[in-house]
């Protein structure tokens, strides 16, 4: 017997998804509300109107591959998103995976405001602000894929342990994760890192990164006090691709120097190799001397290619410390091209080629945080077009060049993402000017 093509549609719709509404004047008035009512299914979506709720918020329903659960956040007429407020943890996903939490703000959890400890979960157009604790926490048992985006995370942390942004994964349960962030504002941190992450493998593209406590980005291993039994040091190796950020280094509690420390924390050490490509590094705070990479512990290699690195305020700048490095492949493991760097730097990787240097990039506007290159520039059509890694420590499926552009100290809409237009060779740094593109025959596109 024949199916016809609309019976074959018909059963593979997702016939039981249904859409539920949150607000003041809906029959649920609050999430916890809708949740205890509504045993949520693959597909559902959940809705939720402008205005002010409790945090407090455990959701523990899947979704599935297919047919996520969206739990999503309507704006009024002058852009006003729902906002939860509170709780231990304002937001929390216990083991619900598949789901997509999109358009809401979030703040005072007294621990976390988003807690996750699921897989497959999507934070997009998120708002997470005044944490007094961490801004969001990916816990290292049942955390997997993890993407977050276009999303503002701002006046979180406390102290040295608590972060901005700390994420984790679950190499046991949860082999081959990946942490996808990309399009996001991430700023003033109140304390720790703006983003720690433990996970096993991170993208960081195209993101504003400003003023953290301690370092900008903190990319280490594995806590092995957290893990579940069947983890080892040797399960994983955790890799690390940044790529098309902007990364400014200046907040006035930063008395640690740092930008970034790749490898370990003395607790957790990842072993793996790290890849910084077309980033724009401001260091602009009073500490001296500041240091960009600062490796620490057990790490494979890090290459470096078409970043620009100036210190705007007067002080020493040092590219690299690596008097904590503990080299996994028992020797130092370090490449780099075409940065473009202050003339004066200090321990520049004597493994770098074709480095660049000088008093000024020649940024349009620094004083209005305005890095895009301007006319004469030296960063213009001056990066490597081909920025691979030594054949004996290839980095792992690694985006060439960067596809598109970060945001300008704001967040972006999602789906407004300005594509970076192909250049020979590419000019360094994370943002241009579409204007001054300049190919290798002279003339612009």
């Amino acid at each position: 017997m024949r199916v016809s093509a609309f019976l074959l549609a018909l059963l593979a719709s997702p016939l039981s998804a249904a859409t539920y509404q949150v607000g003041p004047a809906r029959p649920h008035t609050t999430l916890q509300q809708l949740l205890g009512a509504v045993t949520l299914q693959p597909g559902d979506i959940v809705e939720i109107d402008p205005g002010d709720y409790p945090g407090g918020v455990i959701l523990t329903r899947s979704g599935s591959a297919s047919q996520p659960i969206t739990i999503r956040g309507l704006r009024d007429g002058q852009g006003n998103r729902p906002l939860l407020s509170g709780g231990t943890n304002t937001f929390e996903f216990r083991r619900a995976d598949h789901v997509v939490l999109e358009g809401l703000a979030f703040t005072g959890g007294s621990s976390r405001c988003v807690f996750v400890h699921a897989r497959d979960v999507v934070l997009r157009d998120l708002l997470v602000r005044n944490c007094s604790g961490q801004g969001i926490l990916a816990a290292d048992q049942h955390t997997g894929n993890l993407t977050l985006e276009y999303s503002e995370i701002r006046d979180s942390g406390n102290g040295s342990g608590q972060h901005s942004l700390y994420i984790q994964s679950d190499e046991v349960s949860n082999p081959g994760s990946v942490f996808r962030m990309r399009f996001n504002y991430v700023h003033h941190g109140t304390g720790g890192n703006l983003l720690k992450s433990r996970h096993e493998r991170n993208e960081i593209h195209y993101n504003w990164f400003e003023g953290a406590w301690f370092h900008e980005l903190e990319l280490i291993g594995p806590d092995p006090f957290q893990q579940l039994p069947g983890w080892t040091p040797g399960l994983a190796r955790e890799d690390s691709e940044v790529l098309g950020n902007v990364i400014v280094h200046s907040s006035p509690l930063n008395s640690f120097g740092a930008v970034m420390r790749f490898g370990g924390d003395a607790t957790g050490e990842s072993h793996g190799r790290y890849r910084v490509v077309n980033n724009t590094f401001i260091i602009s705070g009073s500490a001296s001397p500041a240091t960009v990479f600062r490796l620490f512990d057990g790490l494979e290699s890090v290459e470096a290619h078409n970043n620009v690195i100036w210190r705007s305020s007067p002080g020493e700048l040092r590219i690299e410390r690596t008097v904590e490095a503990v080299w996994a492949a028992g020797s130092r493991r370090v490449a780099g091209s075409n940065n473009w760097i202050n003339a004066g730097a200090n321990l520049v990787p004597a493994e770098w080629t074709g480095t660049l240097s000088g008093l000024t990039p020649a940024f349009l506007d620094a004083a209005a945080h305005d890095y895009r290159p301007a006319p004469g520039s030296p960063l213009l059509a001056a990066g490597n077009a081909s920025p691979t890694s030594p054949p004996a420590w290839p980095f792992p499926s690694p985006t060439l060049l960067p596809q598109f552009l970060p945001p300008i100290r704001s967040w972006q809409a999602p789906g407004t993402a300005t594509p970076r237009p192909a250049q020979t060779p590419p000019t360094i740094g994370a943002v241009i000017r579409p204007q001054d593109l300049i190919f290798a025959d002279g003339f612009e596109d």
